[in-house]
């Protein structure tokens, strides 16, 4: 994969439902796999990897798609070929949209001319900041189409979906002029509380890791995010959990103890705060899918 690589954003309009066409769960069953050739004419295709490295070209550009993050392909006349053999498990949704003469990828160097256009800018391939929530609602489209609900709610489920993915990207930046030292600590809170998602940690504890004060840290991460640093960690906790709740087939305990939980009632009611339901009621309500070996 030696081709030079020029990093693209999509471009899609702000003022129009995205139309549903089909969505699934892929699996490979061994690292001996390697994405077919496909076409792609009339469909955009987003893919979300969940498990080991998709390896895949489309229009001469070769894309190495890890664990966390996304691929948009817009429709063209060229194929999707694997490149190389490897394990991996990803989401993936087929849609259409009528992009109002806007071009469907521009190079990141245009991006300041669509600034006042009526369109938003998706860069092609990213991390997704928080794969979880993300996931779920892909999961939640699933089943809305196993269970025939007619096409304005898949239409409308999809267009939340993409424009999800553009919000998390867009809450990354910071909501005020900071100073770069505050962007650092903020960012630095961000890496250590995905690495400790699993263990139960206090706000005390990342200062102290750290070597700054609580309230101070507090501060610096709300007035950069607009969020109150414990009400952070217990989203990211919570989001985490009803992701496994969703995709795997761990139990209850298990699940509160990869979250940080040593006590499983504890957690349950801490995420029927979170959620409105129990674990066994999420787990039930979210229990389909459309999961593709081939």
């Amino acid at each position: 994969m030696n081709r030079k690589k020029v990093e693209k954003l999509m471009v899609f309009p702000d003022n129009q439902i995205f139309n549903y066409l089909r969505s699934g769960k892929f699996e490979a069953l061994s690292n001996e796999w390697k994405h077919e050739s496909m076409p792609l004419l009339f469909d955009y295709e987003f893919i979300v990897v969940t498990e080991g490295t998709l390896y895949l070209r489309y229009m001469n550009e070769d894309f190495k798609v890890e664990k966390g993050e996304y691929l948009l392909l817009p429709p063209s006349d060229s194929k999707r070929v694997g490149i190389k053999k490897s394990y991996c498990c990803f989401y993936w949704i087929h849609f259409t949209v009528d992009t109002n003469n806007f071009p469907a990828q521009i190079s990141t160097g245009e991006a300041p001319s669509y600034n006042r256009a009526k369109c938003f800018l998706l860069p092609q391939t990213a991390a997704v900041p928080r794969l979880e929530r993300l996931i779920i609602q892909m999961k939640r489209l699933q089943d809305l189409d196993r269970d025939n609900y007619p096409a304005i709610t898949l239409n409308a489920c999809l267009t939340a979906i993409i424009t999800e993915l553009y919000g998390q990207i867009y809450a990354e930046l910071p909501k005020v002029e900071s100073s770069l030292n505050n962007k650092q600590i903020y960012s630095d809170i961000l890496d250590y509380v995905k690495r400790n998602i699993s263990n139960s940690f206090t706000i005390n504890d990342i200062a102290e890791y750290f070597g700054y004060s609580p309230k101070y840290l507090s501060r610096v991460f709300s007035e950069v995010l607009g969020l109150p640093l414990k009400q952070f960690i217990i989203s990211q906790k919570m989001e985490t959990a009803a992701y496994y709740l969703t995709d795997s087939d761990r139990s209850i305990t298990e699940i509160a103890a990869s979250v940080g939980f040593s006590d499983v009632h504890n957690f349950s009611r801490s995420f029927k705060k979170a959620t409105g339901f129990t674990p066994s009621q999420y787990r039930n309500a979210y229990a389909k899918r459309l999961l593709y070996h081939v």
